[in-house]
């Protein structure tokens, strides 16, 4: 690890913190430190209370578990978003990923991760109640499982067909344009938009 003699505790604590983000290695953080101190102080006081006001005012949608800063997120709120589809995603990077295509007009659900056993998390780690919640309802026509085409992410599709199945809902999968054991996050948007496009129903393998 790289360790610099910084002449200020202040500053030291300061790359310290910067340091912690992911991606960042002290001597990125050293310079950002010292780019920072550089600035008026009206910038830096704009800029540490914007991240404290992220931190202490988002909040989780009731509906959905989407980040927003009311209780009910832009797009569970938005009259013109399709409500009989929902479409299920491991995490808030991958809804802001499917947005970013413009070819989906329903609504989601943010689980929070998949089922991992290799991780520790299991299927009360994640929203899958409140999932089944939304489709007991009555109100959905369709679940779309947009999870990631890992193993992990197959194994969370399976389970959650098996949960939804005494429901008369149709449940489809992002098509095979990503390719099996890819990250939504990192697929490109022509690719994401013509799985969305071209969902197909889940066919579970071992049923």
């Amino acid at each position: 690890m790289i360790k610099q003699n910084l002449s200020s505790m202040l500053l030291s604590a300061a790359v310290d913190e910067l340091a912690s983000l992911p991606g960042i290695g002290r001597k990125s953080a050293l310079r950002f430190a010292l780019y920072l101190l550089d600035q008026p102080k009206e910038n830096i006081d704009r800029f540490t209370r914007a991240i404290a006001n992220m931190r202490n005012g988002i909040q989780h949608c009731v509906n959905c578990n989407m980040i927003s800063d009311t209780p009910v997120c832009h797009v569970c709120s938005d009259s013109r978003r399709d409500k009989s589809i929902i479409c299920v995603v491991e995490s808030i990077r991958d809804v802001l990923s499917i947005e970013n295509t413009g070819e989906y007009r329903g609504l989601y659900h943010v689980l929070g991760g998949i089922i991992s056993p290799m991780d520790g998390i299991s299927p009360s780690d994640l929203k899958i109640d409140s999932l089944l919640q939304r489709v007991a309802a009555g109100e959905v026509s369709e679940v779309f499982m947009a999870l990631s085409t890992t193993m992990e992410g197959e194994t969370t599709t399976f389970y959650i067909y098996r949960k939804i199945a005494p429901f008369p809902v149709k449940v489809s999968t992002i098509a095979r344009g990503v390719g099996f054991g890819d990250n939504l996050e990192y697929t490109d948007e022509v690719t994401l938009a013509r799985s969305i496009v071209n969902r197909q129903p889940f066919m579970p393998e071992n049923q």
